[in-house]
């Protein structure tokens, strides 16, 4: 049984701030931190400790640095590779967030959605965020390791869920999968058909 658990980093200053997140590299604070320690510790309960593990990150700070509270208890280097980031925000990043609100401009219900123009200058399409999210996970997936962890962003988990059950990208302008800040999403591939599951999405029961 090969299981990949899909991390969203924990809480970060851009959150409490009320800032658009994106690329900009808010820290985790001390709440995120703490939380972020509560995920290491359901890792490690579900991990074997002779197991070989592999564990990934958003190169972001708020991700690496939850990556690297967990890599701890784990005993295991995180690999940072930015392919792995928030979808950009462009001009808006780092901005407060109802400085984003008033200039975007949503998808239309009908058309086009993958490559629309949000109207915020240097902001990434979702098809462009969804590839690079694809092509992480295909790397991480090709690996043969049957324990694997990432670290990620709430907006990137529609993608590496997707790219986990063999979605097409075309077929992502409406779907969407929500998960928290802190929260843990385990996916599984069995031995014997290869039949690949989420068995859960989004779990924070540990951050309770």
């Amino acid at each position: 049984m090969r299981t990949l658990y899909v991390i969203v980093h924990p809480e970060s200053t851009h959150h409490v701030d009320g800032l658009v997140g994106g690329w900009y590299d808010s820290p985790l604070t001390p709440a995120g931190l703490r939380a972020a320690a509560a995920v290491a510790e359901v890792l490690r309960a579900r991990i074997p400790e002779q197991a070989d593990v592999e564990l990934f990150s958003s190169d972001l700070r708020r991700a690496a640095q939850a990556a690297t509270v967990i890599g701890e208890r784990l005993c295991v280097r995180p690999v940072l590779d930015p392919r792995l980031r928030e979808k950009s925000y462009g001009e808006a990043e780092g901005k407060p967030q109802e400085w984003l609100n008033q200039r975007f401009v949503p998808p239309p219900a009908v058309g086009e959605r993958m490559r629309h123009d949000e109207g915020v200058r240097g902001s990434e399409t979702i098809a462009a965020f969804a590839r690079r999210v694809y092509t992480a996970m295909d790397v991480i997936v090709r690996r043969d390791c049957r324990h694997q962890v990432i670290v990620t962003h709430g907006g990137a988990i529609t993608f590496a869920v997707a790219s986990w059950t063999g979605l097409p990208i075309e077929s992502l302008g409406y779907a969407r999968f929500h998960a928290a800040a802190g929260s843990i999403t385990e996916l599984r591939e069995d031995d014997y058909f290869r039949n690949r599951q989420v068995v859960s999405l989004g779990d924070v029961r540990h951050l309770v």
